[in-house]
């Protein structure tokens, strides 16, 4: 009987919250105010990471600004940290180096473990923070000669569902999370990036999406937004229909091909 009863409820909940996601499409979120938080974000020197401290700095927080090389200081309990860094090398899997390799996991994904650690704790105490994980589509869908970087990114998205998942379990409510995918951006890690039909983005649209998700506390943030539309319903297409898709989308950036440098 305790089953059925557990059925029925999760039923009600599922249904209350197509309900509920359905209304906030008509309804603006409330944003909340983060003056005076402390926030940290990694890879603060470049791109997404500089354009983010701005717009913080013009809401008044207090920053903290980590880039490679740069010692912490202590400022305090850091209230939010944004997970920025990345390293990425485009190349197919052979001439992709082992230190590469390396490094692309040591950034894009085992830094958001040592930082995370490091910073929880406090978090956890006051049940009061907000923990953002830049990863991107390619944590969701694959690009060929991105292998590493593309794993990496999985990995970050799985780390902030599973950190998320965590931190609901412990009942630490007060403690947000969200994460940040977005397809190709104009910072110039990537060379001369195209495709057919995703937008190339500016790092202003970008963090754009990425302050207002962290002010409404969304979890998922995709730039476009119609990305997970995409991602949605590419789950339930068959392998030859997703085969056409790649070659409409025609996807381009300089990358080395057989040690060589080539447009892919």
């Amino acid at each position: 009987m305790k089953i059925i009863l557990d059925l029925l409820l999760l039923l009600l909940i599922i249904v209350y919250s197509y309900l509920e996601s359905l209304l906030k499409v008509f309804i603006p979120r409330r944003r909340k105010s983060v003056a005076g938080e402390i926030v940290l974000i990694t890879g603060a020197g470049h791109g997404i990471g500089r354009q983010t401290a701005y717009e913080f700095a013009q809401r008044k927080s207090r920053l903290v600004l980590w880039d490679i090389n740069k010692v912490k200081k202590e400022v305090g309990d850091v209230t939010i940290v944004v997970n920025n860094a990345g390293a990425i090398y485009p190349a197919d899997l052979l001439s992709t180096k082992d230190e590469e390799i390396t490094k692309t996991f040591e950034v894009n994904i085992l830094g958001h473990f040592w930082i995370t650690k490091a910073l929880l704790p406090s978090m956890i105490r006051r049940n009061h923070g907000h923990i953002v994980t830049v990863a991107s589509v390619c944590g969701h869908g694959v690009i060929p000669y991105l292998i590493p970087y593309c794993s990496s990114k999985f990995a970050a998205v799985g780390f902030h569902r599973a950190l998320t998942s965590e931190l609901e379990a412990l009942g630490k409510t007060g403690i947000k999370t969200s994460c940040l995918c977005p397809v190709f951006v104009n910072t110039g890690f990537t060379k001369n990036p195209s495709t057919r039909i995703w937008p190339v983005l500016e790092t202003e649209e970008v963090v754009r999406s990425l302050i207002d998700g962290i002010l409404t506390n969304k979890k998922m943030i995709f730039v476009p937004s119609y990305i997970n539309i995409s991602f949605a319903i590419e789950r339930f297409l068959p392998e030859r229909a997703l085969a056409a898709i790649n070659r409409v989308q025609d996807i381009q950036f300089e990358a080395v091909i057989g040690h060589k440098i080539k447009m892919k």
